[in-house]
């Protein structure tokens, strides 16, 4: 899970033939903020997760990534961005086959910021951490821009039971699956997105990164993973429409 002898990520990434998908934190600086927390409260308040979770933590590991998958030739991707500053590390002006280190951001980063804690407290309690407003604009301005190259979710289904514990016991993640593309089509009705991009996002670029076969695109001989929906039909998320066995999703009342 959390590899960090430097010699042994150096051989990873200097040995593997295939992609190489990060999940970008650094446990040092983490534990370090933590402890500082601890040391403040004993019930540390959710808000305090982006700080303790920084984005000096996510930068310090992403840019190791990077930095090891350019100096050996590997092909990477990065998992769930959150953070303005790593942005940088990125491309863009490149065609999605030309490159050899792709990104993906989360849903909930595009959807929430810092400001949205006191309202759903550990309901978005995630890892990355959910970071400023101005992170979530760096994050929305790399997507269009094509240094993100994927939309996706962090799907953690934990118990109603479990997020109700205190911050340091509740587990991080939520169910996101049910309601990605619809959240996606909510910002496309925003216009902040247009379906071409939504669809590339979503369906083309996973496919051509992951090299799935017959899937990511609608033509002969591939499988016919079609969905239809209406943009003049709104609904609400409530408990009676949920599909997860968990029973509870941050979107409820959206």
């Amino acid at each position: 899970m959390i590899v960090e002898d430097t010699q042994a990520l150096e051989n990873i990434f200097k040995e593997s033939p295939l992609l190489i998908a990060t999940h970008c934190e650094d446990e040092q600086i983490i534990q370090k903020n933590l402890q500082e927390y601890k040391s403040k409260y004993n019930d540390i308040p959710v808000k305090f997760h982006p700080l303790i979770r920084s984005a000096e933590a996510c930068y310090k590991s992403t840019s190791k990534a990077v930095e090891l998958a350019a100096k050996f030739g590997t092909r990477l991707h990065v998992l769930h961005l959150s953070a303005a500053k790593e942005m940088e590390l990125f491309q863009k002006n490149i065609a999605l086959e030309e490159k050899k280190i792709t990104s993906e951001v989360c849903v909930h980063h595009l959807w929430f910021c810092d400001s949205d804690y006191d309202k759903f407290g550990n309901y978005i309690k995630w890892n990355p951490a959910i970071k400023t407003n101005e992170d979530r604009m760096a994050l929305w301005e790399a997507l269009l821009n094509d240094r993100l190259d994927v939309v996706a979710t962090d799907h953690a289904p934990h118990t109603l039971e479990e997020k109700k514990e205190p911050y340091l016991k509740a587990p991080s993640g939520g169910p996101m699956v049910q309601h990605l593309l619809v959240a996606m089509l909510e910002f496309y009705v925003q216009k902040k997105i247009d379906l071409p991009t939504l669809v590339e996002k979503l369906c083309h670029a996973p496919a051509k990164i992951y090299k799935i076969e017959k899937r990511g695109f609608v033509k002969p001989g591939f499988y016919a993973d079609l969905v239809l929906f209406d943009t003049d039909t709104p609904f609400t998320v409530q408990k009676e429409n949920l599909l997860y066995k968990c029973a509870w999703s941050p979107f409820e009342g959206q």
